[in-house]
């Protein structure tokens, strides 16, 4: 019985994958250990959001290989799916598979496995028979390895979904992120994968390919699979979710058009995710449905009322934004304006009551000025975020930003990075304290100790995180909706509740 480690790097939906692999490699007999274990085989699943990310995704790989150097490291996702020639020269990777392979990664793994262990006999027999291999014989032995190696790396694109396995952001970021589900209370569902937008300044596309959307009946399959498992809470994740269903568009005749019209990005578009959602929330058991990143397009009277209209959707809306300027958005090759950007906003805020608005902003994009970044500064302050992400831009190989003139020095983007994080904490914490003296329902998903007085720890619908006091030993668990009135902070980040 082998062991193995798994690590992930970068967005929910790689975490969705790898969780899976490790499903399924547990359901073949492989023992999973922690990364940080001495393993017989290592699984790290790449980003390659920014150089930042590759930099990460080589680290962990040259760690795992220090860790065991007898060990099997694969390689797996964007940052092979990219940079495929590194992945070939990078002799702490034994095994690297693509994207569009991550599905079949067991029967991959296993397959090297079968012959690494055929080439193994093969050496102890030609060195107990006293053979002695010439220096062409030991060059065409490394070939031979080498050509193998890169036989398993699959960069081709995918042309239609193909389900990985019931589980039982967009990419934000190049950080590592939080595993798959938390504990049996909260559970990511990949509704999609790849993105069609070839924002200037991400390589995502090229990483993920063209947008390509799950069957409903699969997704339901997966949400009742869940739901008599225990989770109370789903949340539809995928590289670009607001596509979801574009594909679907014209499939039987092969025509996106009606009467001349393209059919992509209209309401008839919208009308899956939204319809998708409805019938999750027609799910036993299922109490909460969350969305991750949404494009602001998405957001119409109609998409608006329609979640509104369902009451396990949470009022807690990712809208990606990267920057409140015009010419900013422009050079970004974003779709929309900063104004378009807030009518959303405030639509939303029209038919919810209170919705926690949380975004992405690049500082230091190529071409910002300062008169850019203050006009960016003052439409965040307009907006008033719960939660705002901020990002100094990275360079990234292989995208259009990469060769746009006026590059932001470093300390540039430092000093407005900041800056932003402290308007970031102060709408944040007015956010938060806008709940006190109110009854809120939260989801428990741990129990925390904080001076010798434990809590019940979960989120609200508009995931603020909150704690409730343990009172007796049969309080202690998750997944159990609870009420109490906010009554003060735990600390900065955490709302301490009072039993009503």
């Amino acid at each position: 019985m082998k062991s193995v480690a798994l690590h992930n790097l970068g967005c929910k939906v790689n975490a969705y994958e790898l969780e899976i692999i490790g499903q399924k490699l547990q359901e073949r007999g492989y023992t999973v250990v922690p990364f940080e274990a001495e393993a017989d085989i290592y699984i790290i699943n790449t980003c390659t959001v920014t150089n930042i990310a590759d930099r990460k995704s080589r680290q962990m790989l040259h760690r795992a290989k220090k860790k065991n150097p007898d060990a099997v490291v694969v390689a797996v996702g964007c940052y092979v799916q990219t940079g495929k020639e590194e992945a070939l020269l990078d002799e702490s990777i034994d095994l690297a598979v693509g994207n569009n392979r991550k599905k079949d990664l067991p029967d991959i793994l296993e397959e090297f496995l079968r012959e690494r262990e055929a080439r193994k006999k093969e050496a102890q027999q030609d060195e107990a028979g006293g053979t002695q291999s010439t220096e062409n014989e030991k060059a065409a032995a490394a070939d031979r390895k080498t050509l193998h190696h890169r036989s398993l790396v699959d960069i081709g694109q995918e042309r239609e979904y193909e389900e990985m396995a019931p589980a039982g952001e967009e990419c934000p970021a190049g950080e590592e992120a939080e595993r798959g589900n938390a504990g049996r209370t909260r559970a990511y569902i990949k509704i999609q994968d790849g993105c069609n937008q070839f924002c200037s300044y991400c390589i995502i596309p090229y990483a993920r390919g063209r947008v390509r959307s799950r069957r409903e009946e699969d997704i339901l399959g997966e949400v009742k699979k869940l739901a008599r498992e225990g989770y109370r809470e789903v949340v539809c994740t995928g590289i670009h979710i607001s596509s979801y269903g574009m594909d679907f568009i014209g499939e039987t005749d092969g025509d996106y058009l009606m009467n001349g019209r393209d059919l992509r990005g209209t309401a008839m578009e919208r009308a899956y995710l939204l319809n998708l959602v409805r019938k999750i929330a027609d799910v036993e058991g299922i109490e909460r449905i969350r969305l991750g990143s949404l494009e602001p397009r998405i957001i119409t009277e109609e998409f608006a009322a329609g979640l509104a209209a369902i009451p396990k959707v949470c009022p807690h809306f990712h809208l990606s934004l990267q920057s409140g300027c015009d010419e900013t958005l422009r050079r970004m090759n974003r779709h929309y304006t900063s104004e378009e950007y807030y009518e959303k906003v405030e639509l939303l805020r029209r038919v919810f009551e209170r919705p926690a608005i949380t975004t992405d902003v690049i500082v230091g994009f190529p071409g910002e000025t300062g008169e850019e970044f203050a006009v960016t500064e003052a439409f965040l302050r307009k907006v008033d975020f719960f939660e705002m992400h901020v990002f100094k831009y990275s360079v990234r190989r292989g995208t259009v930003a990469a060769g746009l003139p006026g590059q932001v020095p470093e300390q540039v983007k430092n000093e407005r990075s900041a800056r932003l994080l402290i308007l970031e904490r102060e709408q944040s914490g007015r956010f938060r304290a806008g709940y006190l003296g109110k009854e809120i329902t939260v989801l428990t998903e741990n129990v925390m100790e904080q001076d010798g007085q434990l809590y019940r720890i979960g989120h609200t619908p508009s995931y603020v995180k909150a704690a409730l006091p343990v009172r007796e030993a049969s309080e202690i668990g998750g997944n159990e909706l609870i009420r109490g009135r906010a009554a003060g902070f735990l600390n900065d980040e955490i709302l301490l509740l009072q039993p009503v």
